[in-house]
């Protein structure tokens, strides 16, 4: 094992280029302030991010996933990380949302794309543009490029949730470098780290199917998540998406 974080544990393998994946059951919040086991939670964060994966793929956006292996475990391309959370904001809500003194989903007329440093123990303060070339974090080149694939990103990604009756409020991406320099989309993307609302709910009020139900204690994430999972899986097969597992 060469790493344990909050949701995942990364091993390598016989391949120097290639870590073995396992998806724990671990829910946390607030930087780990709030921790909880939620028994099937990584079986299906694997098998969420996996999916889209690869319906990300089929749009032309390529990413550290190789295969999946099993119900809680994948093999990615191994990374040098750049130590930031990308975030790109579709809708105004959470933080950005109390920032500004906005009425949480209030639309925004262009999708923000924001950056903080990926540290617990400053926890994980924004930082601009110049920041970060300042700090040495990331190059002009090399944040360009880190700044094109979360817009490509998005775009794909409002795609997918769309077709699915999903509105894709927000989300945190990571990105980093193979051994070869080529800059990739990295880490997952599952309701832990994506702000989705079902479109399907005529009520008027917000229905969350994410994470934020653990995170406000507005119910139990595991059917959202399962919800989630099997309208991704419809689209995968509508659409002729080959799988890598």
């Amino acid at each position: 094992m060469l790493y344990k974080g909050k949701a995942k544990k990364m091993y390598a393998t016989d391949d120097p280029d290639v870590l073995w994946v396992e998806y724990m059951n671990q829910a946390t919040a607030g930087n780990g302030a709030k921790k909880a086991q939620i028994e099937g939670k990584g079986n299906l964060n694997n098998h969420i991010t996996s999916v889209i994966f690869d319906l990300l793929k089929a749009r032309g956006v390529e990413s550290h996933f190789i295969k999946r292996l099993s119900d809680t475990e994948q093999l990615v391309k191994k990374m040098d990380m750049f130590p930031l959370e990308i975030i790109m904001r579709n809708t105004a809500a959470g933080s950005f949302a109390k920032r500004y003194g906005v009425e949480e989903g209030t639309p925004l007329k262009k999708p923000i794309l924001e950056f903080c440093v990926k540290s617990d123990d400053l926890g994980d303060p924004f930082i601009n543009d110049d920041g970060l070339i300042a700090l040495g974090l990331v190059t002009e080149e090399e944040l360009a490029e880190i700044s094109r694939i979360a817009r490509a990103v998005n775009e794909a990604l409002k795609d997918i949730f769309s077709k699915i009756d999903v509105q894709l409020v927000d989300f945190k991406i990571e990105e980093g470098k193979t051994s070869d320099g080529t800059i990739l989309l990295a880490d997952e993307i599952t309701p832990d780290t994506c702000r989705l609302w079902d479109l399907k709910d005529k009520s008027g009020k917000i229905e969350h199917l994410d994470k934020d139900l653990f995170r406000r204690d507005l119910g139990n994430i595991i059917p959202a998540y399962e919800e989630i999972y099997g309208r991704l899986v419809k689209l995968a097969e509508a659409e002729g998406v080959e799988r890598a597992e």
